[in-house]
């Protein structure tokens, strides 16, 4: 079944880090079944709090985007996305 990763920015903090993070962010994706959906475009807010960017990647399985969110690589970049910015990050199976 196929999963989905959000990341919804809620409030850039440094954003000289979150440049690091983009760096380091899309090369980890690197050898992992991952397809970019989407990433940092036109935002419609119509319920909730405003995001400031939202980044939507597919996975084959929940298994593989936990296999890439908690190996070495993003793991090194994620450190950097918690210094730099707020984010919510969801992980959820689709139909």
């Amino acid at each position: 079944m196929p999963a989905y990763a959000i990341f919804i920015r809620e409030k850039l903090r440094d954003p000289q880090v979150i440049d690091a993070y983009n760096s380091k962010a899309g090369p980890s994706l690197g050898g992992h079944p991952a397809k970019v959906l989407a990433a940092y475009g036109g935002i419609q807010t119509l319920e909730g709090a405003p995001a400031e960017g939202v980044v939507l990647l597919e996975f084959p399985t929940l298994a593989a985007a936990r296999t890439w969110y908690d190996g070495p690589a993003y793991r090194e970049a994620r450190e950097l996305r918690f210094k730099g910015a707020d984010y919510r990050v969801l992980f959820f199976e689709g139909l």
